[in-house]
């Protein structure tokens, strides 16, 4: 059994495959997933589990080297970014935190090839956040 606290075996596998620069969008429940590409299904009904609850153990196991969010996020939903906010600075120090607007999210999740999605419940809007993979040396 592993040691670590991620326990979903296909999002495990998702993160060991992963490279330097490739992408892990971490989603609410509405964020439309582009036909083909990899997702992990967390949802199992509103708000469960929480997004930010699912960043936190992707946080043990993924080394990020920027995490890219929405101005929309801090426009229509200023008490989700604030949490994350603290929860990236906390988890993540001194990493990058760069804001795109939610289209050009959307663009990037249908244009970027190395690219997977993890649906969560969370049924906050524009609770959608893109993580840019590290390297660990």
């Amino acid at each position: 059994m592993k040691k670590t606290s991620l326990l979903n075996a296909p999002l495990s596998k998702i993160i060991a495959r992963m490279g330097h620069g490739d992408h892990l969008v971490v989603a609410d429940s509405g964020l439309p997933i582009p036909y083909g590409k990899e997702l992990v299904d967390l949802a199992v009904t509103p708000q469960l589990p929480r997004l930010l609850d699912v960043l936190n153990v992707i946080l043990t196991e993924l080394k990020v080297e920027t995490v890219l969010v929405t101005h929309e996020m801090g426009q229509k939903s200023p008490q989700f970014y604030s949490d994350l906010l603290k929860n990236l600075k906390k988890n993540l120090p001194g990493v990058p935190v760069e804001k795109i607007t939610h289209a050009h999210l959307k663009e990037i999740t249908q244009e970027t090839h190395n690219i997977a999605f993890v649906r969560t419940g969370e049924a906050t809007p524009f609770a959608n956040l893109i993580l840019v993979a590290g390297v660990v040396f």
